[in-house]
């Protein structure tokens, strides 16, 4: 009834025929007598002119640009001189005799659609349904479903189930806030958006799934940040019977890496990719997140400094990171002014002059009899500039991983053409935190390395765990583990990490009693499918990839959510609320 064809579809073999296509009115150029228009739908645009019959010329003239239209016409080929090389449709045109007005655009245009001009992303968000007209955007959301569909097809191929878990669940403790619904036929109880199918995933293995997937929904009431939308967000979510570390690095590697060849030109440096040890990563990087692509390492000298006069050093952990290449006063100034920014004292620095000699302000507090071990600690040669760090541990590790990501981004080490991936293995199943408790580090559910023997015989800081992230240019992709499924591992490993037999029963009830029922060894991951996008696009935030995100205070300004809800639905859910 609309249309024959989409607005990119027209080629020169389709000259002379009567055709019917339907879009959104881009722009219209009247030259007197004689007027374009161009119909944009989601497939291209076309030109369509008109001239001749003076109502119909009139009509499109005055047609509201972003209006949507059907037009009936005969396809004709452009003069040469006016070949548009831009569009697919570049060479031909519809000489119209019939227009439809379908939908016409009665208000003024928020922004400009057509326009690359900068708006104010509270605006984009509140109009998304015309922010989704611009081809960028669409295009993010284009790509966005043809990756789920490759990730769908490799998993099923590789001979896993797809099933879908429950939206209402219970609450329970993984780590961040849970998103509530109160429940009107139990009063005072509520369900809980899954922070993750983590426990359904685990309870299928115990179910007899051997492998499962789904594209699953995610929801965590948490802060935003650029590569983290708050509310929702996605995963590639699978889990493994009878499976090791291994195994699920052999299933998902592959599959992340032939996403990103054939949803990006850009080189993927390492393949397989590296495995780089917790411990390793907080070292030589100062985070378990080490974009790769960036060359400078951090080194220990904390040893070497305990030995010198400098006292600022004393009694503190002491990073260092080295740079080749000469460097400004103004260089260092700016550094120094970043480091503080970030809340350190200073920024201790060495340059290594002609003679192998030293040039800097801690220059004086070295002596000169350690000198030349500091070159070979280092393996410092002329036009090096090494740059120190001191502090506590935590706070040495954290900032020295600050320094070594700006000195990258201040001295262009960093190739924006390429993926560099690495997996994160061996992380600590405990942690002190900011009181001095043990708790988890990572994922609850994971097996300690060790098991049993490991938990009662170990102090619990030196204890690893089974667990492994994906990392790619400095974000994390996706954490997985090998799952704890023996009752007596996870009673002792919760015991550990503060909680009673009860509490265990209460919070994983389930898990606690399918375990008891015969559960296989099982392990499993959860790529970030947003994250993924967010690299593959190169977008610098993760609401450029979602239809409809969330601002960064977690509002969906076109729908207005969070509301206000009527009386009554409250008293329907059992909730009355105090209105400050």
């Amino acid at each position: 009834m609309y249309r024959t064809h989409n607005c990119g579809e027209l080629r020169i073999d389709d000259v002379g025929k009567n055709v019917s296509i339907a879009g959104w009115v881009e722009t219209i150029r009247d030259l007197g007598g004689v007027v374009f228009i161009d119909v944009r739908d989601q497939y291209g645009i076309t030109q369509a002119v008109v001239s001749g019959d003076d109502s119909l010329v009139d009509l499109v003239s005055h047609i509201p640009c972003e209006s949507t239209v059907s037009l009936t016409g005969t396809v004709r080929k452009r003069d040469e001189e006016t070949y548009n090389p831009n569009i697919a449709t570049g060479e031909v045109e519809v000489f119209i005799n019939k227009i439809d007005i379908l939908g016409k655009r009665t208000k003024l245009l928020p922004f400009e659609v057509n326009s690359n001009a900068d708006v104010r992303e509270d605006l984009r968000l509140q109009y998304r349904f015309l922010d989704l007209r611009k081809n960028k955007l669409k295009e993010n959301i284009i790509l966005r479903a043809k990756v789920l569909q490759f990730l769908r097809t490799q998993m099923i191929e590789q001979g896993f189930l797809e099933v879908q878990t429950p939206i209402l669940t219970s609450s329970s403790p993984e780590g961040a806030r849970d998103y509530l619904v109160p429940s009107r036929l139990h009063a005072g109880k509520f369900y809980a958006l899954p922070q993750a199918p983590q426990q359904f995933k685990q309870l299928l293995m115990v179910s007899g799934i051997d492998k499962y997937f789904q594209i699953a929904p995610c929801f965590r009431d948490e802060d935003a940040r650029a590569d983290r939308a708050p509310g929702e967000f996605y995963q590639l979510d699978m889990e493994m019977s009878f499976a090791t570390q291994e195994d699920v690095f052999n299933v998902m590697e592959p599959v992340i890496y032939n996403t990103f060849k054939t949803f990006s030109n850009k080189k993927i440096a390492n393949y397989p990719f590296p495995r780089i040890t917790y411990k390793d990563a907080m070292l030589k990087y100062g985070t378990d997140k080490p974009d790769l692509r960036n060359p400078l390492i951090i080194m220990d000298v904390t040893d070497f400094f305990a030995k010198c006069t400098f006292k600022p050093f004393h009694n503190k952990t002491v990073r260092a990171i080295k740079v080749n290449g000469h460097m400004s006063k103004g260089f260092h100034e700016k550094m120094l002014s970043y480091a503080m920014s970030i809340g350190m004292a200073g920024l201790g620095y060495l340059e290594v002059q002609e003679d192998l000699s030293y040039k800097g302000p801690i220059d004086k507090f070295i002596p000169d009899d350690m000198k030349k071990e500091l070159a070979e600690l280092a393996d410092l040669k002329q036009n090096d500039t090494i740059f120190f760090i001191a502090d506590n541990l935590k706070r040495a590790t954290e900032l020295a991983g600050c320094i070594r990501t700006e000195l990258g981004c201040r001295l262009n080490l960093i190739n924006n053409n390429e993926f560099n991936f690495c997996w994160i293995i061996d992380f600590p199943m405990y942690e002190l935190n900011d009181e001095g408790k043990l708790e988890f580090s990572h994922n609850p559910f994971s097996m300690p390395q060790g098991g049993l023997e490991a938990l009662n015989s170990k102090n619990p800081l030196d204890i690893l765990a089974y667990q492994y992230d994906i990392v790619c240019n400095g974000i994390e992709l996706s954490s997985g583990a090998v799952r704890n499924h023996d009752i007596n591992i996870m009673e002792k490993a919760f015991e550990l990490g503060g909680y009673s037999k009860e509490q265990l029963e209460e919070k994983f009830g389930a898990l606690y009693t399918a375990f008891q029922y015969g559960a296989p060894p099982h392990a499993g991951i959860a790529p970030g499918i947003d994250r993924m996008l967010m690299l593959l696009t190169g977008e610098d935030t993760i609401r450029e990839v979602i239809a409809f995100p969330l601002n960064s205070k977690a509002q969906d300004l076109l729908m207005g959510a969070p509301g206000y809800v009527s009386n009554a639905q409250l008293r329907d859910v059992h909730i009355s609320v105090n209105k400050k």
